[in-house]
């Protein structure tokens, strides 16, 4: 309370009560895979396609992370994150899918490289000069240039300190190496020398020799999708590459599952986001039900398994080729929430841009695969090809359905973030009315927009904030402890009609 000290007439604002819980956002996914350029291991937010390929570059022969986004964006994707993988920290490493090739040249027993990569470095020049008159003996005149960019060394030592290979390595055109059969440079011939060979050269992603921990990464080094967990805003993760390793041999089906796993776990951890998981290619539904039961096994209420995988234009070669499903899919999920909600089973929806499918399921097949939780993908004469799953890889009946799940993280990501002003309040019966009020108006709003089952907000939630939830003991703790309790809507998976024959003619109807 303020204090009056003299006679007159105050104002004063006041709060008019609890701040309202805003929903969070449900659909921003997380990308990990090799791209030509980039920051590498830096999750780095794009918000369309054009903006991805001035970033990363455009869709490269060898790797899936471009077909992704590129899926993502064209699906209804909003903003998502991009992990770069298979690149050294300055990003000069293979991407797994193009190489850039430094210009070199040799001068005496001097190895120089251009740190510009690729056909850039080929305009760099190295000239070695008579120093100028009055300088020590055994130095030399460097001028290395490129461009409109010049850099001078006068009088710079062959040999000893701040020798010639130091300075050089010191400038931000090219890097010297003395050759290491020669223990100490004695002299360098005189002339200008062009730098060349530097060009892009496509090559295999089974060149990249990458691990599985390239892509699981580490929280505490902020690298591949462990590095996600600093940003709480993606509530979906796909790693679409490892698909491309496993398909070239760097990876076997054990690396493929450490992988999958590694995502479980991260979106477990995290409690905010599912994994979008890839099957594996070239499999019938048989192996891939064996797949999915026999060896991965996954049982998890944060993942969802989609095949088989989908045909689409590929600009790098200019024929269609069959990629992993999981961006596509992830963009579904956008397009989705936007239009119906995250309580809207995010299935029968057209996958655009699909041309055709790997493997065209039938119903007996797909009557083998759904109740082991596999999502199938199926074309449907004149309704094109749709996504025709949605469950999770739960074997728990209340954790059946990705909209039930998804829906979950968004409640209490929501309620988490929209009751923080109740932290270090008086814990008292009026704290716990405002946070009753406060989560009570949250879920009505929830369930006018169908997101919870019951003809009344009393049938579709309940919310307890009270003496039996905060006894004393708890009080002394310092704890507020709030029960809520929601009635998710499920979706109709299996649409019944119940048809049968009765005799027709007349009848007597009673008034």
């Amino acid at each position: 309370m303020p204090t009056y000290l003299s006679p007159g007439v105050y104002v004063e604002e006041v709060p008019s009560g609890s701040a309202p819980i805003e929903g969070v956002g449900t659909a921003i996914a997380a990308f990990i895979g090799m791209a030509p350029q980039g920051p590498v291991n830096t999750p780095t937010m794009v918000t369309n396609w054009r903006q991805y390929v001035a970033l990363y570059g455009d869709i490269t022969a060898g790797a899936y992370l471009g077909h992704a986004v590129y899926g993502y964006f064209l699906n209804g994707g909003g903003n998502c994150y991009v992990v770069r993988v298979g690149a050294d920290a300055n990003g000069d490493g293979n991407s797994g899918a193009v190489d850039r090739s430094p210009a070199r040249a040799r001068i005496g027993d001097l190895e120089v490289r251009a740190l510009e990569p690729g056909p850039e470095g080929n305009a760099t020049t190295v000239e070695v000069l008579d120093p100028p008159e009055g300088s020590p003996e055994g130095t030399v005149r460097v001028v290395v240039a490129r461009d409109d960019q010049r850099e001078e060394y006068d009088a710079v030592p062959l040999s000893g300190r701040g020798n010639v290979v130091n300075m050089l390595n010191r400038g931000r055109l090219v890097r010297v190496e003395l050759d290491p059969a020669v223990a100490q440079l004695e002299d360098l011939p005189r002339g200008i020398t062009s730098l060349s060979g530097g060009e892009l050269v496509h090559v295999d992603v089974a060149q990249a020799h990458l691990s599985p921990d390239d892509y699981i990464g580490d929280a505490a080094d902020r690298t591949g999708f462990a590095g996600l967990e600093t940003i709480p805003d993606v509530t979906m993760i796909a790693v679409p590459d490892a698909m491309a390793a496993y398909q070239k041999g760097v990876i076997d089906l054990e690396g493929l599952k450490a992988i999958q796993l590694g995502m479980i776990a991260h979106c477990e951890l995290m409690g905010n986001r599912v994994a979008i998981l890839d099957a594996p290619p070239n499999m019938n539904s048989q192996q891939i039900k064996d797949w999915r039961v026999d060896q991965a096994g996954y049982d998890s209420k944060f993942a969802a398994l989609y095949f088989p995988w989908i045909k689409v234009f590929d600009p790098a070669s200019g024929q269609n080729v069959f990629v992993p499903p999981s961006g596509h899919v992830a963009g579904i999920f956008g397009r989705n929430d936007d239009t119906r909600g995250v309580h809207k089973a995010p299935a029968n929806e057209v996958i655009r841009g699909a041309i055709d499918l790997e493997i065209n399921i039938t119903k007996g097949e797909h009557d083998s695969l759904n109740p082991v939780a596999v999502n199938c993908i199926r074309a449907f004469p004149g309704r094109g090809i749709r996504i025709w799953g949605a469950r999770t890889l739960s074997s728990e009946p209340e954790w059946r359905y990705l909209n039930v799940r998804r829906l979950f993280n968004y409640l209490e990501d929501s309620i988490l973030n929209g009751t923080q002003w109740a932290v270090f309040e008086p814990n008292d019966r009026a704290l716990w009315a405002k946070v009753r009020r406060t989560i009570a108006a949250f879920l009505t709003m929830e369930w006018r927009k169908g997101a919870l089952f019951g003809a009344t907000p009393g049938e579709a939630f309940f919310v307890n904030c009270n003496d039996e939830t905060n006894p004393s003991e708890a009080i002394d703790l310092g704890q507020l402890t709030c029960e809520v309790g929601v009635a998710p809507v499920k979706p109709a998976e299996f649409v019944i009609f119940r048809l049968s024959q009765f005799s027709g003619g007349t009848s007597l109807v009673a008034e």
